[in-house]
């Protein structure tokens, strides 16, 4: 063998600086334009020595086609509030009477059962826009005079405003609600046939519809779980237990903490017990923390 042979036995036993590690019985890569020179200038080392690294083997980590559809994804860890569990455990137990005014007068009792589905969505939510800023107990007296004088779209059209805002009094804000309700109701009949939409966006697009009513107005109208409905006892109780991770400033700020880690099967739960609860016990001032079976879980209650 003449020194022109050895030397492309060489080049063809080694690989060119920087392409990295072979996997086991890859094929050596053509070389490139300025990898050559490098490779003559190696072309004298030991033969032994390349003879070596020709046999290592790198493992690498196969790709999702390669592992097969066995393998488990990466989980990335959630925050979630210390006892929670517990927590919740002990306001169920609390509530399990189901006694609170939102249990015999919320959203869910103030409509006409045997009305036809449309004028039932309709009621629930003309009772969800009444119920803003006002007890249960007063948004109910409200609901049963207006389902007095049959309550539909087109009978509220066709009652002045005079006389609604009679009906309705004195729910919070209630010559406001009067406009709110003609409006909705307007826009109802002309874009819905009557009907109400059936999703947050367009619930919330209409005049004196919330965020918590559109939500309550899904679960309780449609039976869809949209979202959390969260109101100032939801608002309160949940900034109280540190159920967030820094303190929020509104409902809706809440509602996004809250479903970033609470598991989407007590979406629709959480409204009516933690509203309860905020009748009841944790109440907005003075709450009754020596009768609250929280009381050495809750971190509110240290500070009383």
């Amino acid at each position: 063998m003449n020194a022109w042979s050895a030397r492309m036995l060489t080049r063809s036993r080694s690989r060119g600086p920087g392409a990295g590690p072979r996997r086991c019985g890859e094929e050596p890569e053509p070389l490139r334009r300025g990898e050559a020179a490098a490779e003559r200038r190696k072309s004298h080392s030991p033969v032994k020595h390349q003879r070596k690294a020709q046999r290592l083997c790198v493992a690498y980590e196969g790709s999702d086609s390669e592992k097969g559809e066995g393998a488990e994804p990466l989980t990335v860890p959630v925050w979630e509030p210390q006892d929670w569990q517990q927590q919740l455990a002990n306001i169920r137990a609390m509530r399990s009477k189901k006694d609170a005014p939102v249990d015999h007068l919320g959203v869910e009792h103030c409509y006409d059962s045997s009305a036809p589905p449309k004028v039932r969505r309709y009621q629930v939510l003309l009772s969800l826009m009444l119920s803003s800023q006002t007890k249960d107990q007063v948004t109910a007296g409200a609901m049963q005079r207006l389902r007095a004088q049959g309550l539909t779209v087109d009978s509220i059209l066709q009652t002045d405003d005079t006389t609604l805002g009679k009906l309705i009094y004195p729910v919070g804000f209630w010559r406001s609600k009067v406009k709110y309700i003609k409006q909705t109701s307007a826009i109802l009949q002309q874009r819905y046939g009557g009907d109400i939409p059936a999703s947050v966006a367009e619930l919330m697009a209409l005049p004196g519809v919330g965020p918590k009513m559109a939500h309550l107005a899904m679960a309780v109208a449609w039976g869809t779980v949209s979202g959390i409905a969260v109101d100032t006892h939801v608002h309160r109780i949940t900034n109280r237990l540190r159920w967030t991770k820094k303190a929020t400033k509104s409902p809706e700020e809440t509602r996004a903490a809250l479903e970033e880690w609470l598991p989407r099967e007590l979406w629709h739960e959480i409204n009516g017990l933690l509203v309860g609860f905020g009748q009841q016990t944790c109440l907005p001032v003075h709450p009754r923390c020596q009768g609250c079976l929280n009381q050495a879980l809750c971190p509110a209650a240290q500070g009383l």
